[in-house]
């Protein structure tokens, strides 16, 4: 063959035109689960994810669901194993992103992550399912740097429709069904990094989509809607009275709750108890026992 017809290899590190891979990002439609992990720790705190979610979608729905994750182990830096990054890289490329159960995507925020998922993982049901076992058995410590989970039943452009839009579909099996149930309900954003959408306006927007025949009590609520605004997206979940039991979905403060969190606890256990004692005191009714 004619050397000048030869194929010139490409440059070292360079790829095909066409064939670079975009960034994953997450974008209007999406749902996923937010969390949060120890500075200089995204790395450890993100491989620790992958294993306890694919541990999960195993357990709730069936080991056919498999990871289609990412960079998979190269958010992994800290790790240096390089042979298990490539191997991880190699089983994530197996199965195709759009076919994955959970994706990382990667965010520029320090201590800051974003999982991307999929059918049949359902957010809250799927976050509630972790803390609660990690609640019931704190001994089995699954993670050492990941702090909060916080679960998106849908994400959508951080605007003012955008945010309506979520909270109409969001919230529309909790406070508009038929039967009209009167429901208490406090709502809680998160804002970062951005300036379009305040806390107040936010709060204002979203009570005004629950609707009437509803009341607001930050303390007793029937359900809690959990509003996370970052850069140009916004999501919304609605969380059950267990929120604050399960340390507002903290792994870290459930396997090793803080001196403040354990003299809360302490403080509602002697309150019980008090009015316990009272309770037998005037028979339970008011009344002395004679």
């Amino acid at each position: 063959m004619d050397e000048s017809r030869k194929r010139k290899a490409p440059p070292e590190g360079s790829h095909p035109p066409g064939k670079r891979s975009k960034p994953r990002t997450i974008e209007a439609g999406d749902s996923g689960i937010w969390a949060t992990c120890n500075m200089g720790k995204e790395g450890k705190a993100v491989g620790e994810l992958r294993d306890c979610f694919q541990e999960y979608v195993s357990k709730m729905y069936g080991s056919s669901h498999e990871a289609g994750d990412d960079d998979a182990a190269a958010s992994d830096e800290e790790d240096g194993d390089v042979e298990a990054q490539i191997q991880k890289e190699v089983e994530g490329i197996k199965k195709p992103a759009s076919d994955a159960a959970f994706e990382h995507v990667r965010v520029d925020t320090d201590c800051i992550m974003f999982f991307k998922t999929r059918a049949p993982i359902e957010p809250v049901s799927f976050v509630r399912r972790i803390c609660e076992d990690a609640l019931a058995d704190p001994e089995r410590k699954s993670s050492r740097f990941v702090k909060r989970l916080t679960p998106m039943t849908l994400m959508g452009k951080a605007t003012e429709s955008g945010l309506e839009e979520v909270a109409r579909q969001v919230l529309g099996p909790h406070f508009h069904e038929k039967d009209g149930t009167s429901k208490k309900f406090a709502i809680r954003p998160n804002i970062r990094n951005n300036t379009v959408l305040t806390r107040n306006l936010v709060i204002t927007r979203v009570a005004q989509m629950v609707g009437p025949g509803h009341k607001v009590d930050l303390n007793d609520y029937d359900v809690l809607i959990l509003v996370d605004v970052y850069k140009n997206v916004c999501g919304m979940s609605v969380v059950g009275q267990d929120f604050e039991r399960l340390k507002r979905y903290n792994l870290a403060e459930i396997y090793e709750p803080t001196a403040k969190e354990s003299a809360k606890e302490s403080a509602k256990e002697t309150s019980k108890e008090q009015a316990s004692k009272s309770g037998e005191a005037d028979g339970g009714n008011g009344e002395p026992v004679r």
